[in-house]
């Protein structure tokens, strides 16, 4: 871990369940994220992206077994006792969760729900929790007296403005959002995005985003990291990763977006055939093997790790680096 590191992830494994039963959500997961920095997280349902934000706060039910490290400022949080876990979560690193409808509680206050962390964690009296709560409301773009309002009385949008003021209650060092935009409008959407990005801009904070979308991560994020099947397949610049993908994954999730131009090239976005694999059952070798348009024979035996694929890049195909043609099929 490096001075600028804030977290970095070794190893980590989640599994569900015990014995024959276990089923592997996250497997070997290595990550950085540098002190005021954006890393993106991408990759289809299912694919181990929520299990692993919820895993950074140990927030994941008794059933989950954790191996690994979680480096936070360089204390493991695997391996921290309760009450050091609990002053790290809000004030070290919190969460803006999916679904903001679900997050809030719907028969409290949105201002008191925003001043509980600051009266638990700052110790501040009621005034002024209910101050800050004000203070949170307009840094995200709402008026503070929406603090007398209830969930049910917001729109998607301002729930989920709700939900970012929340989580900078007690000024962390690192904010995870878990699909910040799910369920929002492409204008909403926008507007959160752009509202993420100023405040990690203005006050220093490291993010760790997580969706579906390469493009939304490619322009808000510094790096990328494509997840499949509970693994990292390929990391790198942002913008590289969206616009030349070196994992046969990674181009088949850019080509399934459509781009400015896409109409004037007729160029349609291609789907990817098949679905992610069952986590309980995968198959054997690579595990996007049987969807890769370019597998060769050795992919369904021989499973592949990250390797160097360029300048500060890595990428889990047997085809980095070769000269053989690499291009994702129609």
């Amino acid at each position: 871990m490096t001075d600028t590191t804030l977290l970095e992830i070794k190893d980590l494994h989640v599994t569900y369940g015990s014995g024959p039963s276990a089923v592997p959500a996250v497997r070997g997961v290595d990550l950085t994220v540098e002190s005021g920095r954006k890393l993106g997280i991408a990759g289809e349902s299912g694919c181990g992206k929520s299990t692993l934000a919820l895993a950074l706060l140990r927030l994941l039910p008794a059933s989950a077994r954790l191996s690994g490290e979680i480096l936070l400022d360089g204390e493991d949080v695997l391996t921290m006792k309760w009450g050091r876990l609990r002053a790290v979560r809000w004030a070290g690193a919190s969460i803006v969760f999916q679904g903001a409808m679900h997050s809030l509680n719907a028969v409290h206050r949105i201002g008191d729900q925003i001043a509980e962390p600051v009266l638990l964690h700052r110790r501040a009296t009621p005034a002024a929790a209910r101050s800050r709560a004000g203070e949170l409301l307009e840094q995200v773009g709402l008026p503070a007296a929406r603090a007398d309002a209830y969930p049910h009385e917001l729109s998607g949008g301002q729930r989920q403005r709700v939900m970012i003021a929340m989580a900078l209650a007690c000024d962390p060092r690192l904010i995870v959002a878990d699909e910040p935009t799910t369920a929002l409008d492409v204008m909403i959407q926008a507007q959160i995005l752009r509202l993420i990005e100023q405040l990690v801009a203005d006050q220093g904070i490291s993010l760790l985003m997580i969706s579906h979308d390469l493009a939304v991560l490619s322009d808000t994020c510094d790096r990328l990291a494509v997840m499949y099947a509970g693994r990292i397949v390929e990391e790198g610049p942002a913008r590289t990763v969206y616009d030349a993908a070196e994992h046969p994954y990674g181009r088949a999730l850019s080509a399934a977006f459509p781009r400015i131009g896409d109409l004037a090239s007729r160029r349609a976005p291609r789907g990817l055939p098949g679905d992610p694999p069952d986590p309980s059952a995968l198959p054997s070798g690579c595990t996007f093997h049987p969807r890769c348009p370019v597998a060769l024979d050795s992919c369904a035996t021989d499973d592949q790790e990250l390797r160097d694929a360029g300048p500060d890049r890595r990428a889990a195909c047997v085809r980095v680096g070769s000269t053989a043609p690499a291009e994702v099929r129609p």
